[in-house]
């Protein structure tokens, strides 16, 4: 009796339940695997039935069929990841052609259509042969790659399957900047609530300041080079704001004026600053709820996501967040706070700056 209950609690609960029913046990789906254990343990015993007989009467589980096939995937822009499955005729078909080794092919694909890949760039590693899967090294970042799977015999190579085609990220930061702030002020009370409201920026003596500091972040750069050096400056850069002109000669670059003639020029220049920082409350509720921020209402998404950038002045700030259901009945909040210090300022807009000696 011991030793039956033994080998029936490595069985499955499917199985279990398949002896059950062959075994006529009562309500055994609604039993546990322990309880099913010693309802078919009992049953044997008054029946005097062989285990190994009902065990060998059972179905095996149906074997999926298995396709050759290889996914890559890229990790990060030095190593990507790469998995596979062989069928098991594949594999018999390269056993009987004398495959030895499995191995990958990595080849970069960039710009190139048809299965074609840049001369010299082939790479070929050979991995374990019972191995489902393998990091590869990276070649070259911000770069379309594509791996081929195979065997390797002698000097001949038999192929089996190929991935789709994949991009390795690069390495360095994107030059496109994909969110897009809209000024919102929670001074600002609304009326009439309409579908798509817009806010205006608060009206305050720095007004602009916010958005021509995020002019200033999301302006492309391009760059020009002086010398030995170089330099990146705003698209948008203006005469008088320039350091150097394009021959590398400017105003304070040899003592001498634009002309080149006049002799030297005064040591004087106007310097300025400006900085200042903001809030971005973002979040996500049902998009059929009602969101608000203390007394105004913001609007959602199509997916019910809310974000919106705000001043963040000296001072504490709390935004009281409220999310209410459509019928009016469920409500969730959440309150956050914020304090700014700024223990120093001794900067000024280039409209206040002033000609200093030095």
């Amino acid at each position: 009796m011991t030793q039956a209950i033994t080998n029936l609690a490595r069985l499955t609960l499917r199985q279990l339940r398949q002896m059950a029913s062959d075994l006529g046990v009562t309500l055994y789906s609604r039993k546990s695997k322990e309880a099913l254990v010693s309802a078919i343990a009992e049953k044997q015993e008054r029946r005097g039935g062989d285990l190994k007989a009902i065990e060998a009467e059972l179905n095996p589980p149906a074997r999926p069929q298995t396709s050759t096939r290889v996914v890559f995937l890229p990790r990060d822009p030095q190593w990507a990841y790469v998995f596979w499955e062989i069928s098991d005729e594949d594999r018999r078909h390269a056993q009987s052609e004398g495959a030895s080794h499995l191995s990958l092919r990595l080849a970069d694909v960039t710009g190139l259509q048809g299965g074609s890949s840049h001369p010299h760039t082939l790479q070929e590693v050979p991995v374990d042969s019972h191995s489902t899967e393998w990091y590869l090294p990276v070649p070259l970042c911000d770069r379309d790659y594509r791996v081929e799977l195979g065997f390797r015999t002698g000097s001949n190579w038999i192929s089996l399957a190929f991935s789709s085609v994949a991009r390795v990220p690069a390495l360095h930061p994107s030059d496109q900047i994909l969110d897009q702030f809209v000024p919102f002020s929670l001074d600002t009370t609304t009326t009439t609530p309409a579908p798509e409201p817009i806010v205006t920026p608060i009206e305050s003596g720095d007004s602009g300041l916010h958005e021509r500091l995020y002019q200033s972040a999301t302006t492309h750069f391009r760059s020009r080079r002086v010398g030995s050096e170089v330099l990146h400056e705003q698209d948008s850069y203006s005469s008088d704001q320039r350091g150097l002109s394009d021959s590398g000669a400017g105003l304070w670059a040899s003592g001498r004026n634009e002309s080149g003639l006049g002799g030297v020029a005064p040591r004087q220049r106007s310097f300025w600053l400006v900085a200042d920082a903001e809030l971005i409350v973002y979040g996500a509720t049902d998009p059929s709820a009602r969101l608000t921020i203390g007394d105004e209402e913001v609007p959602l998404s199509s997916e019910g996501t809310f974000r919106i950038q705000v001043p963040f002045r000296d001072g504490e700030q709390t935004y009281a967040i409220e999310a209410t259901a459509a019928d009016g009945e469920q409500k969730r909040n959440i309150t956050l706070n914020f304090e700014r210090v700024t223990p120093e300022d001794n900067s000024n807009p280039a409209s206040e700056a002033k000609a200093e000696w030095f």
